[in-house]
């Protein structure tokens, strides 16, 4: 916790009442990034050096239970998928330094969440995570905050979660002030229902390095890293206006370069990180193949090893042929 980060929660909290009850509740889905976020301006505020751009994933992803606990202050008690984790364990210190900038909440709570996807795999389970966390703390205190409010609250305890609080497609603008003030995000396009995602689960082990420090790494140590926002908001335009015109070819290739564009800046940090496994690459080759054959099919991969595959409802069954293995999703079912 920060002075920089206490004092933004309390202007976002402002003018809000508190009207506290015993549990809060919240889904929030995850969601598969079209347009990477990739390295901050403003480490302690997650202010991005890129506007990004994703679809979230209708059913999958986080729901979390919020309680209040009796006593004086202590580490929250953090259940994930019904375990209760130790207080040292990477996620329940990022839980309890995200609630530590919420004391008029509470002195200390119970946090119970469920994934039904993977954690810490690549496939945005800290996004859909703190989103939900945010919405169940809004729930539990009664603030009654409206989604920009939220996102930039959610923020905090992910960059991508900023995205997670809403529903379809989604930008996250940059923003340009200081204080943080106008980095937000928001849906922005009416749905696609001809849209789908496939997912291919390579592995649900997790990553050896949080993307929170591979960020941190590439930004300062690869050389390529320079050329990287300004293709990413180039990026974003492209994306933004694809969608509004159903334009499917042009979301495929730009997401797809936006992807390996972004992995070309980590493998040329130091030390190198390199979160493709082989299967990865194999599959990346058998979406180029099938491509090339003339089905139209293209790939996003986040900051892990899991390939995330993008088509039209018209070419699903041919999708699902050539990759048995996929979990299919209609982000607008």
């Amino acid at each position: 916790m920060s002075d920089i980060q206490t004092q933004f929660v309390k202007n976002i909290l402002s003018g809000a009442e508190t009207n506290r009850k015993e549990t809060g509740l919240a889904f929030a889905p995850s969601n598969i990034a079209l347009c990477k976020y990739w390295g901050k301006r403003h480490a302690a505020l997650n202010l991005p050096l890129n506007s990004s751009l994703s679809i979230s994933l209708g059913s999958l992803g986080t729901r979390t239970e919020l309680r209040l606990r009796d006593g004086a202050a202590a580490a929250p008690a953090v259940f994930l998928n019904g375990e209760l984790l130790p207080p040292d364990s990477s996620f329940a210190k990022r839980v309890a330094a995200f609630l530590d900038l919420f004391p008029m909440v509470g002195t200390s709570f119970e946090v119970r969440t469920e994934n039904n996807i993977p954690t810490a795999a690549g496939l945005a389970s800290s996004a859909s995570g703190f989103a939900a966390l945010t919405m169940a703390l809004n729930d539990l205190a009664g603030w009654g905050l409206g989604g920009r409010m939220l996102s930039m609250l959610a923020r905090l305890g992910s960059g991508s979660a900023s995205r997670s609080v809403f529903d379809g497609f989604v930008q996250w603008h940059m923003g340009s002030n200081d204080d943080g003030s106008d980095s937000f995000a928001e849906p922005f396009s009416k749905p696609w229902p001809e849209f789908r995602i496939g997912i291919l689960e390579l592995t649900d082990a997790e990553k050896p390095v949080g993307s929170r420090d591979g960020m941190n790494r590439t930004v300062e140590t690869s050389a390529l890293y320079a050329n990287w926002p300004a293709q990413a908001n180039a990026d974003f335009q492209t994306l933004h206006s694809a969608i509004l015109k159903r334009d499917f070819p042009t979301v495929g290739q730009t997401a797809e370069h936006n992807a390996l564009s972004m992995h070309a800046t980590m493998m040329s940090a130091w030390p190198p990180l390199i979160y493709l496994q082989p299967e990865s690459v194999a599959m990346i080759h058998q979406v180029q193949r099938v491509r090339a054959d003339g089905l139209d099919v293209y790939l996003t991969i986040d900051a892990g090893p899991n390939i995330k595959l993008l088509f039209l409802e018209e070419n699903e069954g041919a999708v699902a042929s050539a990759f048995p293995n996929i979990q299919v999703i209609n982000p607008f079912g």
